[in-house]
């Protein structure tokens, strides 16, 4: 940022100036700087822009760059190379309607504003969601830490050992406490996590009835309602699970809560025992916290606990995002939903982790997936993980033990005042009926007045959930609101914990977080420098570019990401009066605005948090449009084999009968089969569903013919919106036919991919849906439309989803204006096209549009190289490691390619760099085909190269040391980025499945 300088000021020196004099913006500053110097600028001359431009920070390529590429294209400008990209007839005109761009520095400042309209009041709500007191060297060094927060999924193990480990501890902390055999490395939230545990129960006995206890938190009562209505599977809730008669042998689970959402306590190894003997499965939805103190799960013959680990050290964030956890018996692991991360070995025999039964991935099995989960909430899981490691066993007890006496004392004080409490055993929740001298009005008033949240409950019963922050003064002033003496008097009066947990038959015996991980680390000293070694052991973006076709791995500023840790905003909880959250809702109104004009619908819902959660509310709310019109019969979706991997598996939950399209040699979708499909099932047709660009990377030029043609034939059109990176600006799906797509906001928006998640797919909406979009038992999302609304239910338990991480892509949008995101969007389509023409003449790309174009990914075919070199996508992976780069996507959507996609903020310096990388690797797969490299013995076969094995003297290959750790002259020993662990033999993990922290590692 430049500074205004008074006329004639005498500057001494000009370095400042001179030390990034590289595009005409910069050398126009300088002339005017030299200008105002020598006296020759008048006062109102426009000299310097207010800030300097964000748009310029988030795309790469400078002007210069541009004209470089666009030359080696034969292009003259971006809007000619765009214009014969997109096809004419669906091309925008003009820009979009949003603001102007802000700076960044102001853009902070309207943030601060925005959140401060938030009210932090002190919730004891519970209902799932607690404060907790967030170490600040978890916040600091993993929430706010881009070696954390932009890293991928960890499908590439060799250059992931750090954030695998770290899940590998959030998977043996569930395993410990819930006392089950294994637990996956997080799901979306505890509703979708509850959901899920009743499709396995449901795919592991073939039974189709389940039981529900009425006392879940209602948000997980109606997700999963909402989940199994869909497959048609038949749900009762009652009153009490313990009453229920398993001799018919037909219920496939029962769901219960313990604590319950009211607070209770009780015995349900009884109910256990009589639902296993007829072939039962029990489910528990728990809490984490509470399991130090309580007896676990499996203890008392639960088959599966599931529940959300965000007490656990991860803030309110007005809902999300939060790690839902998920734990199951052994027999019950190759049914399990989800990630999970297991220990196997590398090349070299030694212990290594990777993500385990990859093979239940949903674009392998697409519509018989088990689950269409291709997200999980992994930044959060390792939060959590770390926040165990961190206080340990007896730190957890301890924090548990606080939490529960402060109840005690709560308890024993309003009890004293003639106030009927409930909950004969309890953690941290009472259930309280007042005394009709002061009831739940007059308690109201008094909390209103200390400007606390409490729970009211129909019939005048009130709920209170105390938590990690509670301090005696809290305890105090709650008395206070139920007009009892204060805490000093109330421990004076009796034995306050006579009703403890610990001292009742419900207390925990058995250990747990007994690895050493959890037993060394309790020191700042010690957590952070576990945390930095972790992180170092893997790839994100501070270090490369991450080009993964489909992914979208672009720069997640500085700027968008802080307003994530603002108090304001962190500390709000989901079922706050609405009056507490007003900068939220503002918030989300702008959001929905922008997001309406850059797709062209016209509402947004907020509560899908996945991508895949959005595509199953998208369908969920098209099939229930069919519904309310009287076309129940509607249940055929049709989906092009160049969809997007997800889209079958979303279609199938939905309680759709998936049929395929084929495509063209070219990947485009073959018109005349889908001519004959939408007439064979005219009748039955619910919708299409289009992945726009293509998954091949290409726009198809008859994408508006698709949508007319399913239209026409009563039909929807679910538009897939992962790659809306390559339309933003450009086109809009509401403009030529699309009804309904999610946004992936991880991708397009900025949101980070945090190791694997958070996620968050809104779906924006043709008018015509908006009253069947997702509702909410708590916070009714629909309720602007009254009588209108008839929603199919909810998709996640918060209201808004992933709310705090929503800042993220607002800011992105405000940042970059209608101008900065058309650009984007023509660099990264720039970008593609650059490195495909770079890579012409090494590898062929598979796909192109008309004119010879891909979209913002594309293809490379390297099948033949098996017959040639036996060399396949997964050793030119593993080989990209030695030059410092993370893989494309590998054998997707076409097995035996790698499709590759740059993103706008690759300047054209890391482009060259990873073109260069191919073009050596396919050098030495000459070598192999030409003979002078060992089929076997060479080194991408032997890929990657650790610096354990370079050094050695054993060096014993038929290459150099130098060939394999510094294959090209951009590989420097100050810059190098080594593999922690060799190869990853895959087939020994999944024959020899471990899931939690295997016995002592030589560097701990």
């Amino acid at each position: 940022m430049f500074r205004f300088i008074k006329r004639g000021e005498f500057l001494k020196n000009l370095s400042f100036y001179n030390c990034s004099v590289q595009d005409k913006k910069s050398k126009n500053v300088l002339k005017n700087v030299q200008r105002c110097i020598s006296g020759q600028i008048s006062k109102s001359d426009n000299l310097f822009p207010e800030r300097v431009d964000f748009p310029d920070r988030h795309i790469g390529p400078r002007d210069q760059d541009v004209v470089t590429m666009l030359d080696l294209l034969e292009y003259k400008s971006l809007d000619q190379l765009t214009n014969d990209a997109v096809p004419k007839q669906i091309q925008l005109q003009g820009l979009m309607k949003i603001d102007d761009p802000m700076s960044e520095y102001d853009l902070i400042e309207r943030v601060r504003k925005l959140a401060e309209k938030n009210k932090i009041w002190r919730s004891y709500i519970g209902m799932g969601y607690h404060n907790c007191c967030v170490p600040h060297s978890i916040m600091r060094n993993m929430f706010e830490n881009p070696g954390w927060t932009t890293q991928y999924t960890p499908y590439q193990p060799e250059i992931a050992q750090g954030r695998l480990e770290s899940l590998l501890n959030y998977q043996t902390m569930v395993s410990d406490l819930t006392g089950l055999d294994v637990a996956n490395a997080s799901l979306l939230d505890e509703g979708t996590a509850a959901a899920e545990a009743l499709s396995l129960c449901h795919r592991h006995n073939k039974r189709t009835k389940f039981v529900v206890s009425e006392r879940l938190h209602p948000q997980t009562l109606s997700v999963v309602q909402t989940r199994l209505d869909a497959l048609g599977l038949e749900v009762t809730v009652v009153p009490d699970v313990r009453q229920v008669d398993f001799a018919q042998r037909d219920i496939s689970a029962v769901l219960l809560q313990c604590p319950d959402t009211r607070g209770l306590v009780y015995d349900y190894s009884g109910l256990a025992a009589a639902a296993q003997e007829h072939g039962t499965l029990v489910v528990v939805a728990t809490d984490l916290l509470a399991l130090a103190l309580l007896r676990p799960p499996a203890e008392c013959g639960a088959a599966l606990a599931v529940g959300t680990s965000q007490r656990l050290g991860v803030p309110l964030g007005y809902g999300g995002p939060h790690a839902g956890f998920f734990a199951a018996e052994h027999p019950l692991v190759r049914l399990m939903p989800g990630r999970m991360v297991g220990v196997t070995r590398d090349a070299a025999g030694r212990d290594a982790y990777r993500l385990a039964l990859q093979t239940r991935e949903q674009h392998i099995r697409r519509d018989k997936a088990t689950s269409n989960i291709c997200t999980a909430q992994a930044l959060l899981a390792n939060m959590s993980a770390m926040y165990a490691v961190y206080h340990g066993p007896q730190g957890l007890r301890d924090i548990a033990t606080r939490v529960h006496n402060a109840t005690l004392v709560l308890d024993h004080g309003i009890q004293r005042r003639g106030h009927t409490q409930s909950n004969d055993v309890y953690f941290d929740t009472l259930y309280i009926i007042p005394t009709e001298d002061h009831d739940a009005t007059a308690i109201k008033a008094r909390a209103q007045e200390m400007k606390i949240n409490l729970r009211y409950f129909d019939g005048g019963a009130v709920g209170v959930a105390l938590d990690e922050t509670t301090t005696m003064q809290d305890v105090d002033d709650l008395l206070w609101i139920f007009d009892c003496d204060k805490v000093k008097e109330v421990a004076q009066s009796g034995d306050v914990i006579l009703r403890s947990i610990l001292k009742g038959p419900y207390r925990r015996t058995s250990p747990y977080l007994t690895h050493p991980v959890f037993n060394m680390h309790h020191s700042e000293t010690r957590i952070v420098r576990y945390m930095k070694r972790l992180e170092n052991k893997d790839i994100s973006l501070v270090h490369s570019m991450i080009p993964l076709g489909s992914c979208t791995m672009k720069l997640n500023s500085t700027t968008e990401m802080m307003p994530c840790s603002f108090q304001h905003f962190t500390d709000i909880h989901p079922f706050a009066p609405l009056d507490q959250c007003q900068g939220y809702h503002t918030l989300f109104e702008e959001l929905a605005n922008d997001l309406c004009a850059i797709t062209g619908y016209d509402r947004v819902s907020f509560q899908p948090n996945s991508g895949a959660q959005g595509e199953y509310a998208g369908l969920r709310t098209i099939k229930r449009y069919h519904e309310y019109r009287g076309d129940a019969g509607r249940n055929i979706c049709l989906i092009p084999v160049s969809a997007h991997g997800t889209n079958p598996a979303s279609a199938h939950m939905a309680g759709m009968r998936v049929c395929a399209i084929r495509v063209t040699p070219s990947g485009d979708i073959d018109m005349e089969h889908l001519k004959d499909m939408v007439e064979e099932h005219s009748s039955k047709l619910s919708c299409l569903m289009l992945t726009y660009p293509s998954t091949f990377g290409v726009f198809e030029e008859r994408a508006a013919d698709v949508c007319a043609l399913v239209h026409a034939h009563g039909g929807q059109v679910y538009l897939d919106g992962a790659n809306m990176n390559a339309q933003v600006g450009l086109c809009r799906p509401g403009d030529y036919g699309s009804d309904v797509s999610h946004l992936n906001l991880h991708k397009t928006f900025c949101i980070p991919h945090g190791g694997g998640g958070p996620g968050m797919g809104p779906i924006g909406v043709k008018a015509h849906l908006a009253p069947f979009l997702p509702s909410h038992p708590v916070v009714n999302p629909l309720a602007d439309l009254g009588d209108a609304a008839h929603s199919f239910g909810s998709v996640s338990a918060a209201p808004f989803g992933s709310s705090a991480i929503l800042p993220i892509s607002w800011a992105y949008i405000k940042m970059m204006g209608p101008k900065g995101l058309k650009r984007a969007t023509q660099v990264a389509i720039l970008n593609a096209n650059y490195m495909s023409r770079r890579l012409d003449g090494h590898y062929k790309t598979l796909y192109k549009g008309e004119r010879g174009l891909v979209a913002h990914e594309f293809i490379i075919d390297v099948r033949d190289l098996k017959k040639t070199a036996n060399i396949e996508p997964g050793d030119i992976a593993k080989r990209l490691m030695d030059f410092g780069f993370h893989a494309p996507t590998i054998s997707w959507p076409v097995a035996g390619t790698l499709m590759i996609e740059p993103t706008e903020s690759e300047d054209l310096q890391e482009l060259d760099r990873f073109c260069e990388a191919l073009i050596s690797i396919r050098k030495e797969i000459k070598d192999i085909e030409d003979g002078i490299m060992d089929k076997r013995l060479n080194p991408v076969k032997m890929a990657p190269h650790t610096q354990e094995e370079v050094i050695t003297e054993d060096w014993n290959r038929p290459y150099t040391r130098q060939q394999a750790a510094f294959p090209a002259p951009f590989v420097k020993g100050e810059t190098k980025i080594w593999p922690t662990v060799s190869r990853i033999d895959d087939m020994y993990g999944d024959k020899h499945l471990v899931c939690t922290c295997p016995p002592v590692l030589d560097d701990f």
